[in-house]
Parts: C-alpha cells; sequence; structure tokens
C-alpha cells in the first residue's frame, strides 16, 4: 500500500506549501522530508525548495522531491507576487521586525494618492540595495553576519524589475501594497526604497508570497493538508 505513494514521490512532485510564519525554508523542507518518510517507510527521499522565504513571511514556497529536485533551477527565475504590509513613519536597521525601531519620521504630509503617485516610479528596471541583513556574501561571510554583530557594511546594488506595484489599501501608519517582481527583488528594501521616497521613513510589517510564475497560493498545501493527502495516498494504494 505505500509502495505507490513511495514511487509518485521518488519518481518526482512538484509540490506548493504555504510557509508558515517564523519558520525558515528549511525548517518547511525539513518537515515535508520527516512526514514523507513516515508516511512510506523511505529512509531516504530528496527534498528541496526552489527559493527561499524570510521566517517573518508567509506564503507560496514551490517543493520538489525526488527526481524533481532535477527541475529546481526552472523555478528560480520565475517572477514573484508579494502582498507587503508597510509601516510608515519609522525605521529599522533590518527593514522589517527583525530589529527594534531606530528612528522615526514625519507623515503628515503623506496621503493615498501621494503613495500611489510615488509606486508609480518604482514600476521597471531599478538598481536596489540589498538589506545588510541578508544572505548575501561581503568578503567570504554572509551579510547578516556582519549585521548582527553591529559592522556596518555596503553592499553593491544589483538589477532588479518591478512589472507591477499596486496600493491595495492606504492607512497610517500601516499601508498594503501588491509587488510583482524580478528574482532577487528584497521587499524589505522596497519599504526602505518607498520611505524614502516619501520623504520619511518604511519598514516591512508584513509579507505574503501569492504566486511565483503561474503557480500560486491558492493551490498551496498547509501542513495540516499535506498530511491529509499523505492518508489518502496511502489508502488509496496509489
Amino acid at each position: 500500500m505505500e509502495a505507490g505513494v513511495t514511487n509518485i514521490l521518488e519518481e518526482g512532485r512538484i509540490l506548493l506549501f504555504n510557509k508558515p510564519l517564523y519558520w525558515t525554508s528549511f525548517d518547511l523542507v525539513n518537515k515535508i522530508r520527516i512526514m514523507i518518510r513516515s508516511a512510506t517507510g523511505l529512509k531516504k527521499i530528496k527534498v528541496g525548495h526552489a527559493g527561499t522565504l524570510d521566517p517573518l513571511a508567509t506564503g507560496l514556497m514551490i517543493i520538489c522531491t525526488g527526481k524533481a529536485t532535477k527541475r529546481i533551477e526552472e523555478f528560480k527565475d520565475l517572477d514573484k507576487e508579494y502582498i507587503a504590509t508597510v509601516h510608515i513613519g519609522a525605521t529599522t536597521s533590518s527593514f522589517d521586525l527583525e530589529t527594534e525601531v531606530d528612528g522615526r519620521y514625519p507623515t503628515d504630509h503623506i496621503t493615498g494618492d501621494l503613495v500611489r503617485d510615488v509606486l508609480k516610479k518604482f514600476e521597471g528596471k531599478q538598481k536596489q540595495v540589498p538589506p545588510l541583513h541578508s544572505a548575501k556574501f561581503i568578503d567570504g561571510k554572509r551579510a547578516y553576519e556582519y549585521a548582527r554583530k553591529g559592522v556596518m557594511k555596503e553592499l553593491n546594488p544589483v538589477d532588479i524589475f518591478y512589472r507591477e506595484v499596486e496600493l491595495l489599501s492606504f492607512g497610517i501608519p500601516e499601508t498594503t501594497i501588491r509587488l510583482l517582481c524580478s528574482r532577487g527583488t528584497y521587499v524589505r528594501s522596497f519599504a526602505r526604497d518607498l520611505g524614502v521616497a516619501l520623504k520619511s521613513g518604511c519598514y516591512l510589517s508584513g509579507l505574503e508570497r501569492t504566486a511565483i510564475g503561474s503557480f500560486n497560493l491558492a493551490e498551496a498545501y498547509t501542513i495540516e493538508k499535506f498530511a491529509e493527502f499523505l492518508d489518502q495516498m496511502k489508502q488509496n494504494g496509489k
């Protein structure tokens, strides 16, 4: 009965998951690997992801099993869609909730119309400086290693592309924005750059990835739903 599940997963499946808040991408991959081993009796099964998601973000991740792990590179260059909650009027050194607020700025001049006008200027090709609190390499070390020691380093700007930038709801301090952007875009850095463009300060207070290419979050498993899927596969003997 377990042989069918084993064969399908070893031959390779492309699975969509909704990563829970505070989980690392490795946490999710590891959990799925453990669940598959438990359901199939396999001692080893290849499981990998096609692009990370920060612990403070939720949403879509593509997980590949078995021989499908060879296809991971196919998905890494796909555009990503995010729903970002941006806190207007304050900044943090990590550009998100990982660190404490380190500055407060005026917001009386900011309106929904101003935000819409500013967002239009983001569309298209841009140069973006990644956050120091990131996995980028500087002199052979991860940037976050310097950041956590309080050592300030400058990362080189990278080319990114914002295909769509849409204001979903405006408020002070919390504003919600939809982004459709290229690989390598840091939404935390977008929040920082938005603050500068608004002549204020911003940081990312919430993030959900809703799509990767044609893959959509609505099609994704939760951990609970995946457990049900594995049980059903076993029962059906597929």
